[in-house]
C-alpha cells in the first residue's frame, strides 16, 4: 500500500513539473514591452493676470511651429516596416584513401600460411557528406501610433514611446513602440515615419481567445522544448 502511494506521488510530482516547464517555456501570448505610463507635465498654478497681452506659460517663440519638441509632447509615428531576408547554403564533400603494403621477401620468398600471404597489407577508405539547407522571412508592419515624449537628451534628441490596445471579438491586439527620435525628421504636421526611430523596439502581438487558439497545449511545449533529449 506504501508502495502505491509513493507511486502515485511521485507521477503527480512529474506531471505538475512538466506543467510548469511547458508554461515557462513558450508563453501563451506575445508578451508587449514593460512600458510606463508616460510622464504628464505638471499643470501651469493659476496666476493673478497681468494686465497685459502676455500671459506666462503660454509663451511661443516667434518662427515656433506645432512639432513636438518638449517632454509631454506628443507626436505621430507613421509604421512603415518591411523586412525580408533569405539565405541557402550547400555542401558536398568527397575523400578517398587507398594505402597498400606489400610483405617482406625473405630468402626470395614472401611469408605465406597455408600457401597465402599473411604480411600483405591493403586498407582502402571513403568518406562523403552532403548537406543543404534554406531559410526565408518576410515581415511587413503598417499604421500609425501616436506616442509621448519621455525625455529629452543632451544633444537635443527625443525620446519617445507609446502603445495602442484594441478589443476585437473576445481578444486584444497591441502595438507598442519605444524609440528615439531626431526633431528635424519631424515632418510639419508632426510626423515621422518609424524608418527614421533609431533604436527602435516595435512590438505587435496579441492575447485572448483567438491568440490562444494558434497556440499549442502546454504538454505540446513541454515534449517539444529543447530540453528533451529525444
Amino acid at each position: 500500500m506504501k508502495r502505491r502511494h509513493a507511486t502515485a506521488a511521485a507521477a503527480a510530482t512529474v506531471l505538475a513539473a512538466a506543467q510548469l516547464a511547458g508554461c515557462g517555456m513558450v508563453t501563451g501570448y506575445s508578451q508587449p514591452y514593460p512600458l510606463e505610463p508616460s510622464p504628464q507635465p505638471m499643470p501651469l498654478q493659476a496666476r493673478p493676470a497681468p494686465g497685459a497681452i502676455f500671459a506666462d506659460g503660454h509663451e511661443v517663440a516667434l518662427f515656433e511651429d506645432v512639432r513636438a519638441k518638449r517632454v509631454g509632447d506628443i507626436l505621430t509615428i507613421v509604421l512603415r516596416e518591411s523586412t525580408s531576408a533569405s539565405k541557402s547554403t550547400s555542401t558536398s564533400t568527397n575523400k578517398d584513401s587507398e594505402i597498400s603494403l606489400p610483405g617482406p621477401v625473405i630468402a626470395g620468398r614472401p611469408v605465406t600460411a597455408n600457401g597465402t600471404e599473411i604480411l600483405d597489407t591493403s586498407i582502402t577508405g571513403n568518406r562523403q557528406f552532403a548537406g543543404a539547407g534554406s531559410a526565408s522571412q518576410s515581415n511587413q508592419l503598417a499604421g500609425n501610433i501616436t506616442v509621448t515624449v519621455v525625455q529629452r537628451l543632451a544633444n537635443g534628441n527625443l525620446v519617445v514611446q507609446g502603445q495602442k490596445w484594441l478589443r476585437l471579438n473576445h481578444g486584444d491586439e497591441f502595438v507598442q513602440i519605444v524609440g528615439i527620435v531626431r526633431p528635424f525628421d519631424v515632418r510639419t504636421d508632426n510626423s515621422i515615419t518609424s524608418d527614421r526611430v533609431a533604436d527602435a523596439r516595435i512590438s505587435y502581438g496579441g492575447r485572448g481567445v483567438i491568440a490562444n487558439a494558434n497556440q499549442p497545449g502546454w504538454l505540446d511545449r513541454f515534449f517539444n522544448s529543447p530540453v528533451m533529449p529525444y
